[in-house]
């Protein structure tokens, strides 16, 4: 009986080790895919708040909402746009809040995006 054991070796050792390293293996995916949506939410709240401010400075108030809400889909939760004029500026910002793994399921932590153009409107 001894024998056998001997030929048997470290079969499925590599196995074994899988099984106990997968958990570890799932978390730092899970963490490199938040770092992702993270990044990847200040890139669309900037890039909506830059849209927003460029027409709200032609347009005005209402059609920067639009505009902001128009740039982002409707998986994100998005409080309404704020946008104003700041002397020659017209500044937008937009607010989206962090998701935990995708859109639409989030932790309420607010990412921002701000975003200006000259004002273009005339009185």
């Amino acid at each position: 009986m001894s024998g056998r054991r001997r030929d048997r070796g470290d079969q499925g050792q590599v196995a074994i080790e899988f099984v106990g390293m997968l958990p570890f293996i799932l978390l730092i995916v899970v963490a490199v895919w938040e770092c992702v949506l993270i990044g990847y939410a200040f890139s669309l709240a900037g890039n909506a708040a830059d849209e927003a401010a460029r027409v709200g400075a032609v347009h005005g108030d209402g059609a920067c909402r639009e505009a902001a809400r128009e740039h982002i889909s409707g998986g994100w939760n998005m409080p309404p746009a704020e946008c104003g004029a700041s002397g020659n500026l017209y500044k937008a910002k937009v607010t989206l809040n962090l998701p935990l793994l995708f859109p639409g399921f989030d932790i309420g932590v607010p990412i921002e995006g701000h975003g200006g153009s000259a004002n273009e409107k005339e009185d």
